[in-house]
């Protein structure tokens, strides 16, 4: 076979490998137990070389799971031991340093055997409801508070799955069947992504993976390095300041391009906190990878060798690199200001290419469901943990409007009201667009949302809030200006903090605002026709359309009759 024809048919196996890590994902979707995964998406799939090193991933899935599992499977190789990896083995682990951050993340690792002879591993993750402990949310001051501790071990060994183990599960978290079946989908997944790997390598002729490891790995290092060659070489400092628990975060980052490599250096940073939103390192630079790789390569597949260039260091015990067993249940409150915190500094070397801030981290929050104590409770009143998804809106970009509701940079998908109200007897009473509050510009953020949440008549419950951009709101980029803040109070008008468990009596409503992105530009740039369109559609009112983008009051009477008679604006 000449080198044209090995190059060809190695690029057929390559996007072969992603479509068998695709549907493992998929396979997880449709067998997962927990609504965080079934509707969100909130997890990830990968296929590794003998050596622990990702060779390509799932399309569906976050890259603060995927990123960090890029570097898990290699311990779990460490831990196990090379001999003691065997044919119907399947490994787990939810260790928040050689996982995928925080407890509440379960990863399985399955090694895949073919003709007698280890070709390669299968890894995936999935956020789960519940583990025990504080539960989720960010009250617990160490990690021993947050949940049930899983070490790299065996769940199945020669196909036999370890009993005591699933007992010791089923007996340490409120939701055991919700629990034990989603770590059957996983491993399920797995199985079906190395079923999928075998029938590819008997169609290609393939006693192992060397070959197209190497081609994939030399292929996507190569490709990487020449975008970071082509780059202005340059330092440049970012730094932004979030919430925090009781006081403010103040996250800093100084980037510098070389001509192979592109260091993130978050010296300066804030210590940790003694609530549970401290960030492991492995979290930090999945995101701070992610970003730089959105930016500057994103059509480049994630594997080990596409992620390598992006080298990341912190200090040890910093927010963004804590160390056992520092709280990290809410790992993701930091992780997910990090992309914002490097592209202010990258926006400083590559102008007009990164957009403006967003909401940031998402807008989860965990109900803790029970009958109600201050009087009898029906028969029919259970306790139930409902754990639902939600998104602010992501920042305006260079040429384009941030998105409505959308979670950048996890990707995670909004839950449905459905789905979450199937999941305990919890009420969505109200979930829509919020209006102005995405950031005037030239391109305008994107907006979050309202939600009133409740329960059914019979409960009260608990409510782990998990927001952030309360105090301190997305920043516009080139002129734009800042999104809206979160609001979060009871509906008799009591206020809750942004983060914490806090308890709501039978009969009362949580009342939520989401925060909206920020803008791009000055508003005075942003094409009138856009501004109308944004009036016809309610996302601005006409007091933002005439204060921010100067709509003449008659335009704003044109747009209105318009909406009435019906016109497409």
């Amino acid at each position: 076979m000449t080198k044209t024809h090995t190059t060809v048919a190695y690029q057929v196996m390559w996007n072969r490998l992603i479509s068998v890590v695709e549907e493992q994902a998929q396979a997880l979707v449709r067998t997962a137990f927990s609504t965080s995964v079934r509707e969100a998406g909130d997890l990830s799939a990968g296929v590794y070389d003998t050596h622990g090193k990702m060779l390509a991933q799932a399309v569906t899935g976050t890259p603060g799971h995927v990123n960090a599992m890029a570097d898990a499977v290699a311990h779990f190789i460490r831990r196990i031991g090379r001999q003691n990896i065997l044919e119907g083995d399947v490994y787990i682990t939810n260790d928040p340093w050689e996982g995928t951050g925080h407890l509440h993340d379960i990863t399985m690792v399955t090694p895949s055997f073919h003709n007698g002879l280890l070709v390669g591993f299968f890894a995936c993750t999935a956020h789960i409801v519940d583990i025990g402990g504080r539960g989720f949310g960010a009250d617990a001051a160490s990690v021993y508070e947050e949940g049930l501790y899983i070490p790299i071990m065996k769940f199945a060994a020669g196909g036999e799955v370890d009993k005591t183990l699933v007992q010791i599960i089923r007996g340490n978290v409120r939701e055991p069947d919700q629990l034990i079946g989603d770590v059957y989908a996983l491993a399920t997944c797995n199985e079906i992504g190395h079923r999928r790997l075998i029938d590819m390598m008997q169609e290609f002729g393939l006693s192992d993976l060397d070959g197209i490891a190497e081609f994939i790995l030399e292929n996507s290092r190569r490709a990487t390095l020449e975008r970071i060659a082509a780059l202005p070489r340059g330092q440049a400092s970012g730094e932004m300041t979030v919430d925090g628990f009781d006081t403010p975060i103040t996250l800093k980052v100084q980037l510098t391009i070389e001509a192979d490599r592109i260091l993130s250096d978050f010296a300066g940073t804030s210590g940790l906190d003694k609530k549970g939103i401290n960030c492991p390192l492995v979290y930090t630079k999945a995101y701070a990878c992610y970003a730089l790789k959105c930016a500057i390569a994103p059509e480049i597949p994630n594997n080990a060798a596409s992620l390598a260039p992006f080298e990341i260091a912190a200090p040890e015990n910093s927010i963004v690199h804590a160390l056992h067993p520092a709280p990290v249940a809410l790992r993701h409150i930091v992780g997910h200001f990090v992309p914002d915190t490097v592209y202010a500094a990258l926006d400083k070397i590559l102008p007009n290419v990164v957009p403006a801030e967003g909401a940031g981290c998402l807008c989860n929050f965990q109900v803790s469901l029970r009958p109600r104590t201050d009087a009898p409770a029906p028969a029919d009143a259970v306790r139930s943990e409902v754990l639902t998804f939600n998104s602010g809106g992501s920042g305006a970009r260079p040429q384009h409007d941030g998105l409505n509701a959308t979670a950048f940079p996890s990707g995670v998908m909004t839950m449905p009201v459905e789905a979450t109200e199937h999941a305990g007897p919890v009420i969505i009473w109200r979930k829509e667009l919020r209006p102005d509050s995405g950031g005037a510009g030239q391109q305008r953020g994107g907006l979050g949302q309202y939600m009133e949440v409740g329960a059914r008549a019979g409960h009260e419950f608990d409510f782990s809030a998990m927001f952030d951009r309360v105090d301190h709101p997305a920043r516009g980029r080139r002129g734009g200006a800042p999104g809206a803040s979160t609001t979060i109070a009871q509906d008799d008008g009591k206020p809750m903090r942004g983060k914490g468990k806090q308890f709501v009596a039978h009969g009362r409503k949580v009342v939520l605002a989401f925060p909206g992105g920020a803008g791009y530009g000055a508003a005075k740039d942003r094409d009138m026709a856009l501004v109308k369109r944004d009036l016809a559609r309610g996302y601005i009112s006409a007091e933002v359309a005439a204060r921010d983008y100067g709509l003449s009051a008659e335009d704003i009477g044109a747009v209105h009759q318009a909406v009435l008679g019906g016109e497409d604006i």
